[in-house]
């Protein structure tokens, strides 16, 4: 079973004690660097290792004076370290700190969505491959469309599953940047060789060109990224709400014990998981236009974008956290009633085989516009009159100038629509995966 969510890794992640560790673990890289070229003592550096630390609420205090968290910051860190921080942001600006922690801590979010959406595609596969022969009816426009199994939903959901995996480990790799270039990306009071060395230290890569950020569109990838997730989740979520309805009622959410659905309607059982899904999808969605506004600073350099950030970014990353965890606890635990299924097919009388018979009738010589207008003629009785398509096809004289009875006998047989779900299983998992 999938434990129950809680929101502590992810929420961890991004609280202000963990946030201003990364900006002290930058400092201390950036530090060592300066020290390997000669330009900080040893002696200095052995200090700042042993004494650098900070105090959260310390920082808000003195941040409540000066108006700039990371001046406030690099106070209270120097109150820890004493002379020797003299040595700490040494040719550095504000923004070589902040961005570069920033892109550690994205890409460790990102690191925990991925293990989330692999979670996830554990259970679609179980699922597939469980309900891979169980029949139900496709729809198009909502409408009975032809034969389909269950399973095949699953494996749909688990091969977009796939492309939202690669994409969070490409938007991972795209944050995955530092910078330590300076008030305006030249290296002015910097040399080339500490970003060289802090960001191999840190697991980054180098910005190429920068100005006094990393470059917006960056995290405008991710975000993005982000947001293709929770629209993902949002359309199972919006087939299971559709499969949930009493008409239809092929498949339900979870229904815990105690649990109550309505405070007025003791019977109800709502499909609130995923309505709840569909809905932080919107949020999430909103954030990544957010991000896009963000692209386009003035200059080199202006902070409206770092407002705006300080809620999408984590929200974002908390969200999709949140929604991938529970999405997975609905699909597992998901009641399927495939008897419903069948009695939902019968509701159409058979009619979702009028493609079928249509091919069969040109495949005898009729033309297509001639087979077409007798399949329908047939079809739309069915339907207004609530008798089998199969009947009155047998009864229809035009009809039997074509096709024998056996040959009908054999259009509706509903292992002709099942005849490739082996292949298209072996497209998406693999040749004998299970």
């Amino acid at each position: 079973m999938i434990p129950r969510y809680t929101r502590q890794e992810m929420g961890r992640l991004w609280e202000p004690e963990n946030r201003f560790r990364k900006w002290l673990d930058v400092e201390i890289a950036a530090c060592e660097a300066w020290a390997d070229l000669g330009k900080i003592p040893g002696r200095a550096l052995a200090v700042i290792r042993r004494k650098a630390g900070f105090d959260v609420q310390r920082i808000d205090e003195i941040e409540s004076v000066v108006r700039h968290d990371v001046i406030a910051f690099l106070t209270s860190v120097a109150e820890k370290v004493g002379p020797e921080s003299r040595y700490i942001h040494k040719g550095l600006t504000s923004s070589d700190i902040v961005d570069t922690a920033q892109s550690l801590l994205m890409r460790e979010a990102a690191d925990i969505i991925i293990r989330d959406i692999r979670t996830l595609m554990t259970v679609l596969k179980a699922q597939a491959f469980r309900y891979r022969n169980t029949p139900c009816i496709g729809r198009s426009h909502g409408v009975h469309a032809e034969p389909m199994t269950f399973g095949l939903k699953f494996a749909l959901w688990y091969e977009e599953a796939k492309r939202n995996l690669d994409r969070m480990q490409r938007a991972k790799r795209a944050i995955s940047v530092g910078k330590f270039s300076g008030a305006v990306g030249t290296f002015s009071n910097i040399p080339t060789a500490i970003e060289e060395k802090v960001c191999r230290k840190l697991g980054l890569k180098p910005e190429p060109v920068a100005t006094q950020v990393v470059q917006r569109d960056r995290h405008a990838e991710y975000l993005s990224t982000l947001a293709i997730i929770a629209a993902s989740i949002e359309k199972v979520a919006v087939e299971l709400r559709h499969l949930q309805r009493t008409e239809v009622l092929e498949a339900e959410e979870p229904f815990a014990k105690g649990q109550k659905g309505s405070s007025a309607m003791p019977h109800k059982r709502n499909p609130v998981g995923c309505e709840n899904l569909s809905g932080l999808a919107r949020i999430v969605r909103s954030n990544a236009f957010a991000a896009m506004e963000n692209v386009a600073l003035w200059h080199e350099r202006d902070i409206s974008h770092s407002s705006v950030e300080r809620v999408i970014i984590p929200d974002g990353t908390i969200l999709v956290d949140y929604m991938l965890h529970r999405l997975t606890g609905i699909l597992e635990g998901l009641q399927v009633y495939p008897e419903r299924m069948k009695e939902n097919m019968d509701r159409s009388y058979g009619l979702y085989n009028s493609q079928n018979v249509l091919i069969r009738l040109t495949d005898k010589g009729m033309t297509r516009e001639d087979a077409y207008a007798l399949v329908q003629r047939n079809a739309m009785e069915s339907w207004k009159k609530k008798k089998p398509f199969k009947a009155l096809l047998l009864k229809d004289r035009e009809v039997k100038r074509y096709l024998t009875k056996k040959e009908i006998d054999d259009i509706f047989d509903l292992r002709h629509y099942f005849s490739n779900i082996g292949y298209i299983f072996t497209r998406v998992f693999g040749k004998g995966k299970k």
